[in-house]
C-alpha cells in the first residue's frame, strides 16, 4: 500500500472538521442568580491569570519575531504560539459552554488536506486565521479586561462597606477609597451608596460579559447555514465521485475478469459441440472445463455482488461482516472489535456509517494482499461518543501507498466523505501503512 498522511475532512453542519454535531446539553443550567455568581467568580480568577497569559503570548510573538532570522529559532517559536493561542482559544470556548450552556462543539484543530510536510504547514497556516480561534481570543481578552475591572470593583466596595462602619471607631473623619475624607457621622450613607455602586457595577459587568460571549462564541444563522451548504456540497460531491469510482471498479471488473471468462465458456462449448459427434472424449474434456470456467465465473461474480452490498452487514451487524471479511483475507488478520451494544445499527444513518467502514477495511485488506507485501494486518474498531464509529488499518508491509484518482483508496475516501466522516492514510516508504476512517452516525 502507499501513503503520505492524507486527510479528507467533510466539515461537519456548525462544527469543525471531522467532528460530529453534538447534541444539546441536557444538563441541568445554573439558575440565573447562580449563573450571575459563577460569572463573577470566573471574572475575578481570569483578572488574576490573564495578565500572565497575555504577558507570556506577547513574550512569545515579540521573541518569535525578533528571532525569525536567527537559525530559524523564529519560526519554532512562532509555530509554539499557533499552538498556544490555540490552547487559550479551545480553554474560552470550553468555559463559556460550561458557563452559559451555549450548545457549540469545543475547537477542534484543523485537519490536514494534503500529504506529509506540506500538508501539516498548511494545516498549521489554517489554525492560524482560523476566525473561530481568533473570536473566541477576543472573548478571553475582553474577560480578562473585565475580570480586571471586577477586582478593583470588589476592592472598592470592600472600602465603602468599611465606611460605612466609620462611626464606630469614634474618628471625626474617615476616608474614601479615592483620597475623599468624610464626616464620619455622615459616613454610612456613602458607604452603602458606594458599595451597592460597585455591586451594581460588577452585576452589569457579568451581564455585559454574557452578551458579548454569545456574540463572539455562538456562531451566526447566517455562518450556520453557509457551513451547512458547504458540507452538504462536499458530501454530495463525496458521494458523486464514490458513485463513479465504484462503477468503474465494476466495469473494469466485469471487462478483465467474469467476461473473458464466459466468452471462453461459449467457445470452450462451441467445440464441444462440433466434437461431440466425432469425439466424444475430447468433447466430454471439453465440456469439463467448460464446467470449471462456470464456476469460477460464479464465485467472481459473487465476490463482485460481495463488493457491491456485504448482505451478512445487514443480517448479522458489522462486528460479523468483519469477522467474515477477515477469514477471507490472503493474509492473517487481527481482528479487535468493540461496539457499544445498541450504538449502531438503529436507523438508516448507523448503516451507512457502518457500510463505510467495513468497505473502507474490505479494501485496506485487499491492497494490503496485492501491494504491500505484508504478514499480517491488525484491525481495530470503536464505537466513540456520540454514536461515531472509528476504524484504523494497519500492515506491517513496505509502504508508500498514496491516493492515485480513480483507485482503492480514492474509492475509500470519497465514500468516507459522502458519509460526512474522515479519512486519514499514513503510510511512510518502507512502512507501515496505517489507514484511519471516523464516521458518525447519521440521526
Amino acid at each position: 500500500m502507499t501513503t503520505n498522511p492524507t486527510s479528507l475532512t467533510p466539515p461537519p453542519v456548525g462544527v469543525e472538521p471531522g467532528t460530529p454535531a453534538q447534541p444539546a446539553s441536557v444538563v441541568e443550567r445554573p439558575k440565573p442568580p447562580l449563573r450571575i455568581l459563577l460569572t463573577i467568580l470566573q471574572l475575578a480568577g481570569l483578572g488574576v491569570i490573564g495578565t500572565g497569559v497575555l504577558t507570556a503570548l506577547t513574550s512569545l510573538l515579540t521573541a518569535g519575531l525578533a528571532t525569525v532570522l536567527v537559525f530559524g529559532v523564529g519560526l519554532v517559536i512562532l509555530v509554539g504560539l499557533v499552538y498556544a493561542l490555540f490552547g487559550v482559544g479551545w480553554f474560552e470556548v470550553a468555559r463559556a459552554d460550561g458557563l452559559y450552556g451555549l450548545g457549540v462543539s469545543h475547537l477542534k484543530w484543523r485537519p490536514r488536506t494534503r500529504p506529509g510536510f506540506a500538508g501539516w504547514l498548511r494545516s498549521l497556516g489554517r489554525q492560524a486565521i482560523d476566525g473561530r480561534m481568533w473570536r473566541a481570543l477576543v472573548n478571553f481578552l475582553l474577560a480578562c479586561i473585565a475580570g480586571t475591572v471586577v477586582l478593583r470593583l470588589l476592592w472598592s466596595g470592600l472600602v465603602w462597606a468599611m465606611i460605612s462602619f466609620a462611626p464606630l471607631t469614634g474618628a471625626e473623619t474617615t476616608q474614601g477609597p479615592w483620597g475623599g475624607r468624610f464626616l464620619s457621622s455622615w459616613a454610612p450613607l456613602p458607604g452603602i451608596l458606594g458599595a451597592l455602586a460597585c455591586a451594581a457595577a460588577i452585576v452589569g459587568l457579568a451581564l455585559l460579559h454574557r452578551v458579548l460571549t454569545r456574540a463572539l462564541i455562538v456562531p451566526s444563522r447566517e455562518a450556520e447555514l453557509t457551513e451547512q451548504v458547504r458540507t452538504t456540497s462536499a458530501q454530495r460531491e463525496g458521494a458523486v465521485r464514490a458513485a463513479d469510482v465504484e462503477r468503474t471498479r465494476i466495469e473494469r471488473d466485469l471487462h478483465d475478469g467474469v467476461q473473458p471468462r464466459l466468452v471462453s465458456v461459449g467457445m470452450t462449448l462451441g467445440l464441444a459441440q462440433q466434437k461431440i459427434d466425432t469425439d466424444p472424449a475430447a468433447a466430454k474434456a471439453l465440456i469439463d472445463e467448460a464446467h470449471t470456467s462456470t464456476k469460477a465465473a460464479i464465485t467472481e461474480l459473487r465476490q463482485l455482488a460481495r463488493g457491491i452490498h456485504a448482505s451478512v452487514l445487514d443480517d448479522r451487524g458489522l462486528d460479523a461482516a468483519l469477522s467474515a471479511l477477515a477469514s477471507r483475507s490472503h493474509i492473517p488478520v487481527q481482528l479487535d472489535v468493540r461496539l457499544e451494544p445498541g450504538s449502531t445499527g438503529a436507523n438508516a444513518g448507523c448503516r451507512d456509517a457502518e457500510a463505510a467502514v467495513y468497505f473502507a477495511i474490505a479494501e485496506s485488506l485487499t491492497n494490503a494482499a496485492k501491494h504491500s507485501r505484508a504478514s499480517e494486518c491488525r484491525v481495530v474498531v470503536r464505537t466513540r461518543e456520540g454514536g461515531v464509529l472509528w476504524a484504523r488499518v494497519e500492515d506491517n508491509g513496505m509502504g508508500g501507498a498514496q491516493v492515485q484518482p480513480g483507485g482503492g483508496l480514492d474509492g475509500i475516501s470519497n465514500r468516507v466523505l459522502a458519509a460526512g466522516g474522515t479519512f486519514r492514510l499514513d503510510s511512510p516508504a518502507g512502512g507501515p501503512t496505517a489507514l484511519e476512517v471516523t464516521v458518525p452516525c447519521a440521526s
